[in-house]
């Protein structure tokens, strides 16, 4: 477990500080930008889980979750170019940190003795932090506010990691399947624009 948990926290803070640096490259800000985003971006879903859950706070415990974020947020700076040359790179990243996070989340709050309500609740909270308020300081329409699948992916992800825990799945199969169905909503919201019913206020009628 404590193998996974690590495992799915390096992975969601590498791929949010990728995000983080995108969106510095879009807004042609300088080096010193660039890591800003990336460490924000890596790190806030990660803080907000261990501050609601009274854990000690994750990279406070361990730099090297920052120091990959400025790594990361550094070698955008020179490779930004190449990522933009990808079909919807932005988009894809953060689906597949946000895959990771709703897991990792979820995971641990499990791990913590909390209960399943919670860990749902850390797992979307985990997964969706980081690139809303990365997006809010950008200045740029968060993914949360559209219509098409977001959260919902988040909270599939948590949801059936979960369920598979609860069921007797091993660690790493009940996180594959959590992933993956977060990366397939996801995925399918970028890819065929999937989207849930939004709701439509009844029109108001002259008495």
């Amino acid at each position: 477990m404590a193998t996974m948990l690590q495992f799915l926290d390096f992975l969601g803070v590498a791929v949010f500080a990728v995000t983080g640096a995108i969106v510095a490259s879009r807004l042609k800000l300088d080096p010193l930008a660039f890591v800003f985003f990336a460490v924000f971006t890596g790190v806030g879903g990660g803080t907000l889980r261990d501050l609601l859950l009274g854990a000690p706070v994750f990279w406070v415990e361990n730099q090297i979750y920052v120091i990959v974020c400025i790594a990361i947020g550094a070698a955008m700076w020179g490779l930004a170019s190449l990522f933009e040359r990808l079909s919807k790179p932005l988009r894809w990243a953060d689906a597949l940190g946000l895959a990771a996070y709703s897991v990792m989340g979820a995971a641990k709050a499990l791990s913590l003795g909390h209960s399943s309500v919670v860990a749902v609740l850390m797992g979307v909270a985990t997964a969706t932090f980081g690139g809303i308020v990365r997006d809010v300081i950008a200045g740029l329409p968060s993914a949360f506010l559209k219509q098409e699948i977001y959260i919902t992916a988040a909270f599939a992800g948590a949801m059936a990691y979960v369920a598979l825990t609860l069921a007797g799945v091993p660690a790493w199969p009940a996180a594959f399947g959590g992933g993956a169905a977060a990366l397939l909503l996801r995925g399918g919201a970028i890819h065929f624009g999937w989207s849930l019913p939004t709701y439509n206020p009844p029109e108001d009628h002259a008495p």
